[in-house]
């Protein structure tokens, strides 16, 4: 069975009684019950006792009835080959470790004492536990119940799933270096942590940021669990947190302060972990850096794989665009900014003070210009210096027509009308071509046309001529080479289509006047076209790009898992399928991927040659800033893998 990378993991905060040993492994294991779908299962510091037993860790009673509940664990665990990881306290050569064990099928796979013991403010832990840092050195193995296990720094492998786990104890995390960095470094992928933290006003986000900040730059995903309610409230209340993050998201929480058994799960994508490590040199470097090999490596048990049908985790259909509406306001605001200090700086640099721009009453012309009129804001400079130019074709239609207009004259910029019609008709006299012939000569004959006049007329006006092509059409090579491919400077060029219209409503509703805003929200409703195909016969757009090349929220979909985190073919349609639900067939999906493998390849050409523009996200397709591809390379394993 094949689970395209992903992993079950689970965070527990049951309940227990503190000191009393028995009814708390009664909890763990109905916890365990819970989690038995789970490749890995995380429970808090010093569950089996407690955290908060004090001076009771001094007494034999406690730390004996501690092993044998958790011989009882183990036995009731023989069937389940998740790897859980439980703590209790430890005695080695009469000292007291705190400890998390590892175990798996019933048996004991390792033993990982906590190093950094937290002794300030509320915490008093070197009184009863000593640090692990030192007896590491000294011996790589306790005996338990008769038997000698791995103890230390451990990295417990899955070599056929592909992932490694390392334990963090709570104040592990919290130390200047965790002791987690060194393990990831060294093949863990997976960190768990199993801590005792109290709750205070403000702790729980910083706990979190702490948490999503680890995995992020540790390219990892991180399981954590904390203690519950119903630890000692004599000077400390806990609240049960339990987080799960992957590679600084947020995948999923618990409900604090719950008074019952809670138990978190999630799907981990360790392919994607994986591909994050191999791109990203600064964590190679790192790992050569590293000096630090006390740690054991322990192969744990086959483990059954997850079936995709039961992955529950949230794909976002859009996965260029927030989910929410402070999240887009803030990420439109942000992106804006960056094109706008773009051509700003361009400007500057190259002493111009005008700019041309062709407006066709599209989305991408729209957001271009818009850019423009604030960037030309910013330097102070007159908005009469920008030559915008509107040049209706064969496609033309009069909604695009009178948006574009009113638009250029509402931001009060320099209008300027060129019909390209008659040219284009004496360019298919010189080259004998049939104008009554609507194939890619009579579309591209039109886009060429209207980039020479963009230039020409810079040229003549000492300006820039301002590009308005978008980063999916770059992706399919949705633009016609040496027409609407090139231009100056083009500040469009890594923003997704389904990221246009969110950009050009922020700007509508925050950055500008009331008549201004109407023909912005006609524009945003109106079908994306090149429109170089005649309108039918109610002058309506005939030629419609998605009903052409599909759907772009579909390629946009496919473009950022493919560049961002790598996907094979095969799972990137199980997913789309996920993510899109009932609104695509899986036939359909399969198709439109297809197309988008083989556009994407040959079409590399065109972006092998862009002009400069600023890059404002994690995806960009620029030959110098990020994506080095060869303009013959060919797309038959993608294809392969599909059919």
């Amino acid at each position: 069975m094949n689970n395209y990378g992903f992993i079950k993991v689970a965070a527990a905060s049951p309940k227990l009684k503190v000191g009393n040993t028995r009814y708390n492994v009664d909890q763990i294991i109905e916890a365990c019950k819970q989690g038995k779908e789970a490749n890995i299962l995380v429970f808090p510091e010093l569950c089996v006792t407690g955290y908060t037993c004090g001076d009771l860790f001094s007494q034999n009673t406690l730390l004996d009835r501690a092993l044998i509940e958790l011989k009882r664990l183990m036995n009731s665990t023989t069937d389940q080959d998740t790897l859980i990881f439980v703590g209790l306290p430890i005695n080695v050569k009469d000292d007291l470790y705190n400890c998390a064990v590892a175990i798996q099928r019933g048996k004991i796979r390792g033993i990982v004492p906590k190093i950094y013991t937290a002794n300030y403010n509320e915490f008093y832990e070197k009184r009863w536990f000593a640090s692990g840092i030192n007896i590491m050195d000294e011996i790589k193995e306790v005996e338990v119940f008769g038997e000698k296990y791995p103890f230390g720094n451990i990295i417990f492998k899955n070599k056929e799933m592909g992932y490694g786990v390392a334990a963090d104890i709570c104040e592990d995390l919290w130390a200047p270096i965790p002791r987690s960095s060194y393990l990831t470094l060294n093949g863990a992928n997976i960190i768990v942590n199993l801590s005792a933290s109290n709750e205070l006003v403000g702790k729980s986000d910083y706990r979190r940021q702490l948490i999503r900040q680890f995995s992020a730059s540790s390219l990892c995903g991180y399981v954590y669990s904390s203690a519950g309610v119903y630890e000692s409230t004599t000077d400390t209340v806990f609240g049960g947190d339990c987080i799960i993050c992957e590679n600084g998201e947020q995948i999923n929480t618990s409900n604090r302060f719950s008074r019952k058994n809670e138990i978190i799960f999630a799907d981990l994508d360790v392919n994607r972990l994986s591909f994050e490590r191999r791109v990203n040199r600064t964590f190679s470097d790192g790992q050569r850096f590293n000096q630090n090999n006390n740690y054991t490596v322990v192969d744990i048990e086959e483990q059954s794989h997850i079936d995709m049908d039961r992955v529950n985790r949230n794909i976002s259909p859009t996965p260029f665009v927030p989910s929410n509406h402070v999240q887009i306001n803030e990420r439109c605001k942000e992106i804006f900014n960056i094109q706008v200090s773009g051509l700003a700086k361009r400007l500057e640099h190259i002493g111009m003070e005008r700019a041309v721009i062709g407006v066709s009453g599209g989305l991408d012309s729209t957001l271009a210009l818009l850019v423009v009129y604030q960037t030309f804001n910013l330097l102070d400079i007159p908005m009469e210096n920008v030559i915008a130019v509107t040049m209706p074709g064969f496609g033309t239609t009069d909604n695009t027509y009178n948006n574009a207009v009113g638009l250029i004259k509402s931001l009060g910029m320099t209008f300027k009308e060129i019909d390209i019609k008659d040219a284009c008709l004496q360019h298919f006299k010189d080259i004998g071509h049939d104008p009554d012939i609507h194939d890619v000569t009579y579309e591209n004959v039109q886009a060429r046309e209207r980039t020479q006049i963009l230039m020409d007329l810079a040229n003549k006006s000492n300006g820039l001529v301002i590009g308005t092509g978008d980063l999916s059409e770059l992706a399919l090579g949705w633009a016609t080479y040496n027409g609407d491919h090139m231009s100056m400077y083009s500040v469009n060029c890594s923003i997704p289509k389904t990221l246009v219209k969110f950009l050009v409503q922020w700007v509508a509703d925050n950055n500008i006047d009331e008549e201004t805003r109407k023909i912005l929200y006609s524009i945003i409703n109106t079908p994306i076209s090149p429109e170089l195909l005649p309108p039918d016969k109610e002058g309506k757009i005939a030629q419609k790009t998605e009903s052409i090349i599909g759907p772009y929220e579909l390629h946009d979909f496919f473009l950022y898992y493919t560049i961002r985190q790598g996907t094979e073919p095969k799972k990137l349609m199980i997913m789309a399928e996920r993510a899109f639900g009932n609104k695509y067939s899986l036939e359909n999906i399969k198709k439109y991927l297809k197309m988008f493998y083989k556009r994407f390849f040959t079409q590399q050409f065109k972006r092998s040659c862009l002009p400069d523009g600023p890059k404002v996200g994690t995806v960009s397709l620029s030959p110098r800033g990020d994506w080095r591809m060869p303009s013959d390379a060919d797309y038959q394993i993608w294809i392969d893998q599909l059919d």
